[in-house]
């Protein structure tokens, strides 16, 4: 089993930052695959970034250059620093984490980007 806990978010002015940080404990031993997902409301839950145990990294067009996804060598530490938000970015942004045969989630945290 994992667990996943998000903290960072909260209420930012558009074109400020903010660091999501998440804490994993359990057995991390098969973790394979480290994201962090968005849901804004009335809309499906997206993929944000992604990144690996080998270090390779993905992101959704709309963060791309905006957005960075790292973690510690130990996978227990996951992080999103979010530069230059936007409103549209305003959602619960949520932690996941993959091994080769199941899945965990975290609970979530809520980033709104507003004036």
């Amino acid at each position: 089993q994992v667990q996943l806990v998000e903290t960072g978010g909260g209420l930012v002015q558009p074109g400020g930052s903010l660091r999501l940080s998440c804490v994993a404990s359990g057995s991390l031993f098969s973790i394979r695959v480290m994201d962090w997902y968005r849901q804004a409301p009335g809309k499906q839950r997206e993929l944000v970034a992604a990144i690996t145990t080998d270090g390779n990294t993905n992101y959704a067009d709309s963060v791309k250059g905006r957005f960075t996804i790292s973690r510690n060598g130990a996978k227990s530490m996951m992080y999103l620093q979010m530069n230059n938000l936007k409103p549209e970015d305003t959602a619960v942004y949520f932690c996941h984490y993959r091994t080769p045969t199941t899945h965990y989630w975290g609970q979530g945290t809520q980033v709104t980007v507003s004036s």
